[in-house]
């Protein structure tokens, strides 16, 4: 039993117990307090109510995002275009919105939800497309479709559907108020939390209590043996990839629909590489996808506090999500190195 807890609980808990001793140094040699800094941390991420809806406001995006990379890598696909994907699902989000302005609110959110899907789900799903066809490296295509999205949306935002009336901050027509999605009872949590819980346990439950599901791991496993065993690998790396980039697309939709009712610069706010640190650290698997983003959307929701009380930049939380990154490379190397674990595993 311990050896089976070891590395999906253990190794993970470990990687972020020694990133922030990291951080509490780079804290401590900026000149700051460190004990304070991590107590002003969790303050704002965890010590009151209005801390705790900040954070699962912003674990909402962070859910999603992990699942387009979580999903393709159980295929053995290494997909980090989560950032494009969101970029894609929110501009096609709203540009719907915007066409169906005067439909019914559930109609509208409907439309928005799907569109968005579909458009970040075709998206992914080309990037597998061409590692099977083409043998294209799915993690370079990838990136470079992330500034391909940005660049698009950048195009359409600046020039045909700018609103005029946002100067500061071009940004397209308002979806109307109307067609907003709304908070949760009398909180500030949107149902965008929601809908990242639902996704994530439905996709749990399809990956590892479905055919389909365990088709994927074979196929992640060993391609050649899943191609011998007449698995289709080529339409399940494309449907996974499909699923991946809906979820993406999904983020994408709901930061229009929920935040800012209109899709600009906002939409890069790098959601998409955190999701890749959370997918790392929930070891891909969609359920413990949740408690992981909760945990990042922590590190967004208390990075103000870092700046205002201890007079660090507000980049420091992307210096300890640049920690845990390159702790988790480093913790590969334990997988599989405990053979007393292995041998109370395999006696278990």
């Amino acid at each position: 039993m311990m050896g089976r807890l070891f590395k999906p609980i253990v190794i993970p808990f470990a990687v972020l117990l020694v990133s922030l001793l990291l951080f509490g140094i780079f804290i401590t040699a900026a000149g700051a307090d460190a004990t304070g800094a991590f107590e002003s941390m969790y303050r704002g991420a965890f010590g009151t109510w209005f801390s705790w809806q900040n954070t699962l406001v912003r674990a909402a995006p962070l859910m999603l995002t992990a699942l387009c990379t979580a999903l393709p890598a159980r295929i053995g696909l290494i997909i980090i275009g989560g950032e494009g994907a969101v970029v894609v699902g929110g501009m096609t989000a709203a540009l719907t919105g915007i066409v169906l302005t005067h439909a019914s609110p559930i109609v509208v959110l409907t439309a928005m939800a799907f569109m968005g899907m579909t458009s970040s789900g075709l998206w992914i799903a080309a990037i597998s497309a061409l590692r099977h066809y083409r043998g294209v490296n799915e993690t370079i295509s990838s990136l470079l479709l992330n500034y391909i999205a940005i660049a698009i949306m950048n195009f359409l935002v600046f020039g045909p559907l700018r609103d005029p009336e946002t100067l500061n901050k071009p940004s397209t027509y308002h979806i109307g108020e109307a067609n907003m999605l709304t908070e949760m009872g009398s909180t500030s949590i949107h149902w965008g939390f929601g809908l990242g819980v639902i996704a994530c346990v439905a996709l749990w439950v399809l990956m590892r209590h479905t055919p389909f599901g365990f088709a994927v791991d074979i196929a992640g496993g060993n391609v050649r043996a899943a191609k011998l065993s007449g698995l289709p690998v080529a339409r399940l790396m494309i449907i996974t990839s499909l699923l991946a980039g809906a979820a993406a697309g999904l983020a994408g939709m709901i930061e229009v629909a929920a935040v800012h009712g209109r899709a600009n610069s906002s939409l890069n706010a790098n959601y998409g590489y955190e999701g890749i640190l959370v997918a790392f650290i929930a070891r891909h698997n969609p359920l413990a996808i949740i408690p992981v983003a909760i945990l990042f959307g922590g590190i967004r929701a208390s990075s103000g506090l870092l700046q205002r009380d201890h007079d660090l930049p507000d980049a420091s939380s992307l210096v300890l999500q640049g920690i845990i990154f390159i702790v988790i490379l480093a913790s590969e190397t334990l997988y599989g190195r405990f053979s007393w674990l292995r041998a109370k595993e395999k006696t278990a």
